[in-house]
């Protein structure tokens, strides 16, 4: 027989055989092709996480960059200008010295040399940036053909500023020249003046000025152009407003007024002020790029003002251009008003930020948690066939990061399209911060369920589980700090939290996720006595669904306490974001309220016309018009010789004004309350003799209560009038008068004059401004309780950090229902199973749907009534610390005080319901479920459940 070396016999083929040593299929290609759902449902996750945590802090810096630039562009140019000044030049110099220092060339190196010292992030803008000399003390212009109000000259400013050219185009006429070398002796010189100058002062192109000469014959001033400024509102015209246009001057002894204006000479003639009596001074205004700065460049901005106003830059100026060199600039203030509104906002926001962060980082680690649990065998076997601890977490390590950074990558880069423009240190840490936490929480969960090595454990219920050492110890230590930043929150408020900027200042943020953290630990320990205190009354109901659903559930997982910690975190930060939101909206709406007394207020310094009311009566929208008198300079005295305290008097019709008060909620009254018996009362509207016999009631505001108490005193009207009044009631607020002292009369008892009505209180609903101004005509001022309030978020501050808390609540609420969907599939093959055995005993669906609902309700219920009560106790113990005024008006004067937190019914609620039915409908969609598979595949033998 013929064969081969090998044994085989010649002709025949056996299997090919591997020349080499068996290579294992890799473990990570191999768990990925086996689970490619969990790998793709964790990729999702890690994702949508990354991308939310990416994307929140490019979110704050957009708003707070935009409202960096909203302040800066609010502030006038004469506020943002940093402006550098320095006297005419030694006396001890020659005159021509002297003419020199105030040429073009000498002050454009001076300018050089103030830009030069102007630190980084400040950056000048060149364009509107400026230079000159000017005479700083305007002097009188005695020509007849200038405008004279009250027959007082006008008083002109000579200006030789740089690059008129430039910011300017010629109305009429030319620009200036200085042809020949301007000196302080030179007899006329030429100007132009802004198109508004010249319509005020009554200037025209060949019109001549006559300026005082010192020592010397008065300078003529040859008006040779009229300008038109190119950018009006630019810094190169409004860091010194009079070079644009005139100001009325008004004298207080007299009452005097006269024109004050300028005179723009051509940028060399700068010398002839030498000879005028207006002492020149030099001078360099620094325009700031607002667009450039950023929110978190706000400190180095003001380091580098303050340097420029008192520090090393100013030094550095005054050694190089004049050693009496002066700065002066209010730019550092408007800095601060940015920083302190800020500093009132960001609290309130990381709040929401760390309320939704935890449900996020709750929700990754349950993800992992349930993978854990499924791969819970395979490990076991694994550990119990020779694999070491690291290898194994080595291995889970791998396949995770292999799913989860190229999902955090990705999650990175759609927060960097979604939300352009923004810093990308912070975006990158909040993803890594994400894909770290996914990447090691499979790891770790593992090393503690198998670092000894068995193949059956024991039961993990809450029955059989007790609370380990390290577990009270943790628990007491997370008490702890929940206690020390409820005290701190209480005690410094979120504007001191938000001054110091430290560790501290995250402790408060996170305070009432630490309440809702101690709330579940505390529920999850107390949690199965009341049920098994029920299981026994349940026992013996007839039927068997409730007994056993209540044995069921109070035996459940001892896992329970990652669900319960995210559901009640995500309802203690939406019900205390909602009321905080809820806050902020009543807060705008009481001050816009008291603000204008009504929904609407139309109001004049003098009598309204008669016609007035019945015209703004027919306008589509009002429903009522009080008419009310203010008299807001009335003297409260006792007695001739003492002194007068101002109050606002307001005469008032009871009736009507009474019910207004009564249904807005500001002070009401009933009429009688201010209806005078007795003799002296008038018979009508406006027929008191205004000789102050006749003791009128009147309600009063506290502080004149306690000064004048309730006896009769006198009150002397703008008008000279007197009206005597007693204080009959005392109320806080009235809709007629904001902030201020008031006395609420009667109008009968007022002369005809001073009972004409000054003002209009409307109400109705869908005011029209624009018919209600037109139906009053000029001279009159129309306030809706609508543009108030709308005027009030001014700052885009305000509006992101509101859409920022109200995205932070949105997504820690989807986060909490993905906690209770995590939990539910987590127990959805044990209970598969349970249904399943259970019809084989003959229990019908609908015994099955109902066991499933009640089985899941206690805990629903638990975390539904409990993130209810944790929220209201969040908001309880920290309202007090807590002050929503500047995201509320952002600091705009507005009536009405500080704004606080108020718990909101609806915030509370309404989370609540909407875990309880969450969960209702999964049971009963996963009972549906179930039904429709059918028993047979639960019920395989070797199934490992």
């Amino acid at each position: 027989m013929t064969g081969t070396d090998d044994g085989t016999k010649a002709g025949t083929r056996g299997p090919a055989r591997a020349s080499g040593p068996r290579v294992p299929a890799p473990w990570v290609r191999t768990r990925l092709r086996a689970a490619p759902a969990a790998a793709l449902a964790l990729a999702l996750l890690v994702a949508l996480t990354a991308a939310l945590a990416a994307a929140f802090p490019r979110a704050v810096d957009r708003y707070e960059d935009a409202g960096l630039r909203r302040t800066l562009d609010d502030a006038s140019p004469r506020r943002t200008t940093v402006q550098f000044f320095a006297p005419r030049p030694d006396l001890e110099l020659s005159l021509g010295e002297g003419e020199n220092a105030l040429r073009e060339a000498a002050l454009r190196k001076g300018y050089d040399a103030v830009l030069a010292a102007v630190d980084k992030p400040l950056v000048a803008d060149r364009a509107q940036s400026s230079y000159g000399v000017r005479t700083s003390d305007p002097t009188d212009a005695s020509d007849s053909f200038l405008a004279r109000p009250s027959g007082l000259p006008p008083r002109v400013a000579l200006v030789a500023q740089n690059a008129l050219g430039a910011h300017s185009r010629a109305a009429s006429g030319r620009l200036p020249r200085a042809t020949d070398p301007v000196t302080a002796t030179t007899s006329e010189v030429e100007a132009a003046v802004t198109t508004e100058t010249a319509r005020t002062l009554h200037i025209k192109v060949g019109s001549v000025i006559h300026v005082p000469g010192l020592e010397r014959a008065p300078l003529a001033v040859r008006i040779t152009g009229i300008v038109a400024p190119r950018e009006p509102d630019g810094a190169y015209w409004m860091s010194t407003p009079l070079i644009r246009e005139p100001s009325l001057i008004q004298l207080p002894s007299d009452g005097g007024t006269y024109w004050i204006g300028a005179l723009l000479l051509a940028p060399d003639a700068g010398p002839v002020l030498l000879g005028t009596p207006g002492k020149p001074e030099r001078y360099w205004q620094v325009a700031p790029d607002t667009s450039g700065p950023t929110a978190h460049d706000v400190s180095g901005l003001a380091s580098a003002v303050a340097a420029l106003e008192s520090g090393p830059g100013l030094a550095r100026i005054r050694e190089r251009v004049d050693p009496l060199t002066d700065a002066t600039t209010d730019l550092d203030e408007v800095l601060s008003s940015f920083t302190e509104l800020r500093s009132g906002i960001a609290p309130l926001v990381a709040v929401a930020a760390f309320g939704a962060g935890t449900v996020a980082a709750v929700v990754v680690l349950m993800a992992s948690g349930l993978a854990a649990e499924r791969r819970r065998g395979e490990l076991a076997l694994v550990r119990a066939r020779g694999g070491s601890l690291p290898g194994v977490l080595g291995r889970l390590l791998a396949e995770t990061a292999v799913v989860a950074v190229p999902a955090g990558a990705l999650g990175l880069g759609a927060a960097l399209l979604a939300v352009p423009h923004a810093r990308l240190s912070s975006a990158v840490a909040a993803a890594l911060a994400v894909t770290v936490l996914a990447c090691v929480a499979l790891p770790v969960r593992a090393a503690f369920a198998h670092r000894a090595v068995r193949v059956h454990g024991g039961r993990e219920d809450i029955a059989s589980v007790r609370p380990s050492r390290r577990r009270t110890v943790a628990e007491l230590t997370v008490l702890v700090l929940a206690t020390a930043a409820v005290a701190a929150l209480r005690r410094g408020g979120t504007d001191d939290a938000g001054s110091s900027g430290g560790s501290g200042d995250q402790l408060v943020a996170l305070a009432p996720v630490l309440v809702g953290v101690i709330a579940a630990l505390v529920l999850v320990r107390l949690y199965p006595f009341p049920l098994r205190r029920l299981a026994g009354p349940a026992g013996r109901l007839r039927g068997v669904v409730a007994p056993l659903s209540l044995a069921r559930a109070g035996r459940t997982s001892a896992s329970t306490a990652l669900p319960l910690l995210a559901l009640l975190t995500a309802l203690t930060t939406a019900a205390f974001g909602g009321s905080v939101l809820a806050g902020v909206h009543t807060a705008r709406d009481h001050a816009a309220l008291l603000a204008t007394g009504a929904d609407a207020r139309i109001e004049a310094t003098h009598a309204l016309p008669t016609a007035l009311p019945g015209r703004i009566r027919d306008t589509r929208g009002v429903r009522e018009a009080v008419p009310v008198s203010v008299a807001y300079r009335a003297q409260a005295r006792r007695g001739s010789g003492t002194a007068g305290e101002t109050a606002a008097l307001v005469g008032v019709e009871p009736g009507p004004y009474g019910q207004l008060s009564r249904e807005l909620d500001l002070g009401g009254f009933p009429a009688r309350t201010l209806r005078a018996t007795g003799p002296g009362r008038g018979s009508g509207s406006g027929s008191g003799s205004g000789s102050g016999k006749a003791v009128v009631p009147a309600i009063a505001s506290p502080s004149l209560a306690d000064r004048f108490g309730t006896a009769p005193f006198s009150v002397q009207l703008e008008d000279d009038s007197k009206v005597t009044v007693r204080i009959a009631a005392v109320r806080d607020v009235t809709p007629a008068v904001t902030d201020l002292d008031f006395l609420v009369v009667d109008r009968e008892a007022l002369t005809r004059r001073a009972a004409r009505p000054t003002a209009l209180l409307l109400t109705g609903g869908h005011l029209d401004g624009a018919a209600l101004r037109r139906a009053a005509g000029g001279g009159v001022d129309v306030r809706l309780r609508a543009e108030v309030r709308t005027a009030y978020v001014h700052s885009p501050l305000q509006s992101g950090a509101e859409r920022i808390y109200t995205a932070a609540v949105a997504a820690g609420a989807g986060y909490a229902v993905l906690a209770l969907l995590l939990a539910l599939v987590r127990a959805a093959p044990e209970r598969s199973a349970l249904l399943a055995r259970l019809r084989t005993m003959g229990l019908t669906r609908a015994q099955g749907r109902r066991l499933l609902v009640l089985e899941s309700l206690p805990q629903a219920l638990l975390a539904a009534v409990g993130g209810a009560l944790t929220g209201w106790a969040a908001i309880r113990l920290l309202a007090p610390g807590l002050d929503l005024t500047a995201i509320a008006v952002a600091g705009r004067p507005a009536p009405g005080g500080t704004a606080r937190l108020r718990t909101d019914a609806l915030s509370l609620l309404v989370p609540s319901l909407a875990v309880l039915v969450v969960a209702t409908g999964v049971a009963l969609a996963q009972a549906w479920w179930t039904g429709r598979r059918g028993s047979v595949r639960e019920l395989r033998a070797g199934d490992g459940r």
